[in-house]
């Protein structure tokens, strides 16, 4: 039985309050009012002059960084920057970061951005911004120092795990322009996908740029789908991306705190980018987070793709925009999301099926001067080797003249040699970049194995 022992009179009526309910509400109006007098007493006995607005700003963005590292406050200039920014153009390093143990720390730089070209990488941890200490800063302010019209400079101080000594950067801002989708074959077998965050364009950009490089794989074997250093965005567009693999069945569920607003988010039949018979390997790594935390997620339940690489970032809570008119808008977090299967990937990330550490290949020092067969003495010619002795010896029995036109083509072979030497030499910066990107090599070995096993197994029926 319900006990009621606060009595209000409103005119001839008697209303009851329960006196738990009653009891928050006083609490919390007392909490407002304990607000209001720190407000006052900072009005008018701060040693300066203090803008109300600034004041109020910062005790929102307080409150709100207080929950979560992803939750906050934005201006109405950092609310409009936001916005410009998921439609894959803005001004600054081109730096996706949180905030963690009171520094600034790196998920990830987004690709060809001044971040990216001088060496940032995820993990990193920002300690000082032009030489002033990062401690003590909200996210929003330090996120604001590293902006700044374009050309002009800003000097990071990064802390990083293997290094003992803090590392010094200078960076010139830039317009951010992203292109969310990079795309190219790999040989004539392997399509090649990069994405590098998920904004309003980033579906549409991956069906155009594969329908463009299709014609040069007239025997696909495989999909790369790298979504390394993607420190993720749109849901919309994550989710869409999972579909362009799958054919039915769910991508993501976000649950609130309410049980009866979960959503789930399904894939369907008719948009597939490739047939299911194509295999898919997807990289990964700590730097991969949050939409692409979703889109690995979806393929590795869904037995669809292969995961390779490291373990990534393990941010799985969903934050909703709110504007407030007039005054910019809060960040907030208002879900979970999970995979198919039920994981939650919050702080503990996606696993890879294979991994792989980054790598870099080197050739063992002496192994070219081991011994084989071809090395020992009175060992069997080859055929070939038997055939162009005959063949020499024939030719020292031809005249000069003879001889001489024999020297010319041998000319001209060299010749070709060269041009085949400059072609190599001519190779593009992607090319080389394929070569020396071990984690991707590895993906190339696996989707060419599964292929050769595939058609084996075929024909073996």
């Amino acid at each position: 039985m319900r006990r009621y022992l606060k009595l209000a009179l409103v005119g001839s009526c008697i209303l009851a309050f329960p006196l738990v309910a009653y009891a928050e509400k006083n609490d919390t109006l007392q909490l407002l009012d304990l607000f209001g007098e720190v407000f006052d007493r900072i009005r008018s006995d701060y040693v300066e002059e203090v803008k109300d607005s600034d004041l109020v700003e910062a005790a929102i963005n307080g409150m709100l960084t207080s929950l979560d590292p992803h939750s906050g406050y934005m201006n109405e200039k950092a609310f409009k920057e936001m916005q410009v920014q998921t439609k894959g153009e803005f001004g600054g390093l081109g730096i996706e970061v949180t905030m963690e143990n009171g520094l600034v720390r790196v998920v990830s730089p987004i690709d060809d951005t001044p971040a990216a070209k001088a060496g940032v990488r995820p993990g990193d941890y920002i300690s000082y911004i032009n030489d002033e200490a990062v401690m003590g800063l909200t996210l929003s302010d330090a996120v604001e120092k590293m902006r700044g019209p374009v050309d002009s400079k800003v000097k990071l101080t990064i802390l990083r795990e293997d290094e003992k000594e803090p590392i010094e950067m200078t960076l010139a801002r830039a317009v951010i322009k992203i292109k969310s989708v990079r795309e190219h074959a790999e040989g004539d077998d392997i399509a090649y996908i990069r994405i590098t965050s998920f904004t309003e364009q980033t579906t549409e950009l991956m069906h155009s740029e594969f329908t463009r490089i299709k014609k040069d794989l007239p025997n696909l074997r495989g999909v790369v789908l790298d979504l390394r250093n993607n420190p993720g965005g749109l849901l919309e567009q994550a989710v869409s991306v999972s579909d362009a693999f799958l054919k039915q069945g769910e991508v993501v569920s976000t649950r609130e705190r309410d049980p009866n607003k979960t959503k789930r988010y399904n894939a369907h039949t008719g948009d597939e980018l490739v047939d299911d018979d194509v295999p898919v390997v997807v990289l990964v790594n700590n730097g991969s987070a949050s939409a692409s935390e979703i889109v690995s997620g979806a393929l590795q339940d869904h037995k669809r793709a292969i995961i390779m690489g490291t373990k990534t970032f393990g941010k799985g809570s969903v934050q909703t925009v709110i504007p407030l008119e007039g005054h910019g808008a809060i960040r907030l977090t208002t879900a979970r999301y999970y995979t198919p299967s039920g994981r939650s990937i919050q702080a503990k990330g996606i696993v890879p099926d294979i991994i792989v550490q980054p790598a870099k290949i080197e050739p063992l020092k002496g192994a070219d001067k081991m011994r084989s067969e071809a090395d020992l003495r009175k060992r069997l010619d080859t055929l070939e080797e038997k055939k162009a002795k005959e063949k020499k010896a024939t030719e020292a029995d031809k005249p000069e003249a003879d001889n001489a036109a024999d020297e010319g083509k041998a000319d001209k072979g060299k010749d070709k040699d060269k041009d085949k030497d400059s072609k190599k030499k001519s190779m593009s910066n992607e090319d080389i970049a394929s070569a020396e990107d071990f984690q991707l090599q590895r993906a190339l070995d696996l989707l060419r194995a599964v292929s050769v096993y595939n058609t084996q197994a075929t024909t073996d029926k």
